[in-house]
């Protein structure tokens, strides 16, 4: 099987997994999953994602609670039903400390190119959060050749705050994702995709 067909392979393949089994990942797989995220494009080669990456139970639970006071806040503030708040915070904690590994993506502020004006400052924060995501797709897709069922959350967008004092972040770090990873205990959904024809825009030299 040639690169090419592997590489497709593991986006054909690649499901969003939220159940795994309780083997660690080993230390050395995840370096590679890291050092895969590393090739990424970046603006300006900036390189700014940063990644913090729990193993231990201890900063998973941590995290895990944090986030959850967080959500429940937020949604007792929207005037939620407190059962479903507690199922939803119940579910957020199994799936952050069920987790064998989870690496939390952020970008460093420190090292994004700064403006006079907002227009432009604001275009190389964002460009600083789209290098990151590229490498977390990179992450993903690796993680899926190595054998191993992944997840994306984004709820660290929600609650940045409260990321950054649970896990003692560096200064300037400002986290956009996390990745749940482990051995699947199920096989992830398939989910449909829209049609090219819904989503593409061609311009050819004979349209007006």
């Amino acid at each position: 099987m040639t690169v090419e067909t592997k590489l497709a392979s593991a986006i054909g393949r690649r499901r969003s997994v939220r159940r795994y089994g309780p083997a660690p990942v080993d230390e050395a797989i995840v370096e590679r999953l890291l050092a895969a995220a590393t090739r990424a494009p970046s603006a300006h080669n900036r390189q700014p994602w940063r990644f913090a990456v729990l193993v231990d139970s201890e900063s998973k639970h941590k995290l895990a609670t944090a986030m959850g006071n967080r959500l429940r806040q937020d949604r007792t503030a929207d005037g939620d039903g407190s059962a479903a708040i507690e199922a939803d915070v119940a579910r957020s904690y199994a799936r952050l400390t069920e987790a064998p590994l989870v690496i939390v993506a952020s970008i460093d502020t420190g090292d994004i190119d700064h403006y006079p004006d907002k227009r432009r400052s604001d275009a190389e924060h964002l460009m600083a959060v789209q290098s990151t995501a590229m490498a977390m797709q990179n992450l993903l897709l690796a993680a899926q050749s190595e054998g191993f069922g992944a997840c994306i959350m984004c709820a660290p967008l929600f609650c940045p705050d409260v990321v950054v004092e649970a896990l003692g972040l560096p200064p300037g770090w400002q986290p956009q994702m996390l990745a749940t990873i482990g051995s699947p205990a199920t096989t992830g959904k398939e989910r449909p995709r829209l049609p090219l024809r819904d989503i593409v825009l061609w311009k050819r030299r004979d349209d007006r």
